[in-house]
């Protein structure tokens, strides 16, 4: 219930925007995590090679460093970057990991952002 309100919340804090071009940098050169935040149906559209996928439901109990069913990739402080199919979960889903303690937390948008950067579709 908490977590419902943190998404809703219009001034909670967010994840920091960035664009397909900066994502690509930012896995290259600093080893970021992708998660991919919708749902399993969604995956057979591609999804950027090598991004966990975590829907926005699973959120607040796998990507909270402190339960044991935490992806073990969101343990190590790595910058992470969402995405989704519009935009509009993985912004959602940035205030969820704010809320959770994660520091450096980035909103991509959309999968084609990191498709018209360059970046590797996978599935």
């Amino acid at each position: 219930r908490q977590m419902l309100l943190t998404m809703l919340n219009p001034f909670a804090a967010g994840a920091t925007r960035v664009d397909g071009k900066t994502a690509v940098k930012m896995v290259r050169d600093e080893n970021a995590v992708v998660v991919d935040v919708r749902d399993p149906s969604e995956l057979t559209q591609g999804k950027v090679k090598g991004a966990i996928n975590l829907p926005l439901g699973a959120l607040a109990t796998r990507a909270d460093p402190q339960n044991p069913q935490c992806d073990p990739a969101l343990k190590n402080g790595q910058p992470i970057i969402l995405y989704c199919a519009s935009g509009s979960r993985s912004g959602m889903a940035g205030k969820i990991l704010m809320k959770l303690g994660h520091q450096k937390v980035f909103d991509m948008g959309s999968l084609s952002a990191w498709n018209q950067a360059g970046g590797k579709i996978g599935f």
